[in-house]
Order: structure tokens, then C-alpha cells, then sequence
């Protein structure tokens, strides 16, 4: 990654309360966009993209190219967000697709995932699922965080988990928005 890309696109959370901007940065509404774009390395980019293509693809044929592009801005904006509430103050950028396409995998799960919970009430079962893997997920990235944190890298955790529960939660409204306009 070179260094003045990140700086310039990625999500800096110190911008949002005292970092001026003279221009030289990216606007700061833009930057969960921006940074989607400016990725670690190769190998960040590769499993970004081998994500989406794996997981991208079947979400786009259930809810539509529409409203997967809402998921992935929406995804960006939310791990963002999540990524800003860990530490306001952070002046390391946040770069990478990794919260988008989190967005992506959450719907992925929620949509093609077997719900295993047994109880009577369908919504109720549909919500415990979610709940279950919204677990599942928080608890993989702390493994996965606290593994690179260890090695000398640092993953934006609270990105990637701010991404994938809005996933699981736009899942099922983007899928009856594609219906309702047909």
C-alpha cells in the first residue's frame, strides 16, 4: 500500500473531530468509499475480491444488483461508523474493502446460512439465527485481530463486524425491496 493513498483515501476517525483539512485529503463524507478502494497489500485485496466474487454473486441473484450496491455503500459507511466508535481519536487510516464486503458475507449468511433454531414463531427463529451468527462472527474476529495484532498488523475488528451486522440486517428488507418493485 503506498502510504500517501491511505492517507489520502482511507477513514481517518481523528478527521471527524479535530484533523483539519486543507484539501490534500479526501473529503470526509467520502472516505468509507475512498478507502473501499486502497487496500494493506495484494493479499488483502485477493481475499477481498475472492469474497465477493464467492459470496458477492449468489446475494446479487437473490436481491438484485440494486440493492447489493446498497449493501456494499451502506457496509462501508457502517464499518466505518463502528470503526470511528472503537477510537475516535485513531490517526492510523482505515483502508480495504474488508467492511463492505463484511456487509456481503453477513447477507450471505442470512440468506443461503440454514436456520437450525427450533422455535415455533418464524421471525423470532430468523432473529436467534442472526443472533447466533453475529456471535459467531464477533468472536472469529477477535481470534483473527488478536492473531495479527500479535504478528505487528493491525485489522480494523470493529469494521468488519459493523459490516457484516448490517449485512445480516439489510439481508431481508433488500430482498422484499427487490420484490416489491417487481
Amino acid at each position: 500500500m503506498a502510504d500517501g493513498a491511505a492517507i489520502w483515501a482511507g477513514f481517518i476517525p481523528a478527521r471527524i473531530g479535530d484533523l483539519p483539512n486543507d484539501g490534500s485529503l479526501a473529503p470526509l463524507f467520502l472516505t468509507p468509499l475512498t478507502a473501499t478502494l486502497v487496500h494493506a497489500g495484494p493479499m488483502h485485496l485477493l481475499f477481498n475480491v475472492l469474497i465477493h466474487l464467492f459470496c458477492g454473486r449468489s446475494v446479487e441473484v437473490i436481491i438484485g444488483g440494486r440493492q447489493l450496491l446498497i449493501l456494499y455503500v451502506t457496509g462501508a459507511y457502517a464499518a466505518a461508523a463502528a470503526h470511528y466508535l472503537v477510537d475516535p481519536s485513531e490517526l492510523t487510516p482505515m483502508v480495504g474493502a474488508s467492511g463492505a464486503i463484511s456487509a456481503v458475507l453477513g447477507a450471505y449468511a442470512m440468506l443461503f446460512g440454514r436456520n437450525r433454531v427450533k422455535i415455533a414463531n418464524p421471525t423470532v427463529a430468523l432473529w436467534v439465527n442472526a443472533l447466533w451468527l453475529a456471535a459467531a462472527w464477533v468472536g472469529l474476529q477477535l481470534i483473527v485481530g488478536l492473531t495479527f495484532e500479535t504478528a505487528g498488523s493491525r485489522i480494523a475488528i470493529a469494521a468488519h463486524i459493523g459490516g457484516f451486522l448490517t449485512g445480516l440486517l439489510l439481508a431481508k428488507p433488500l430482498l422484499l425491496l427487490r420484490y416489491r418493485k417487481a
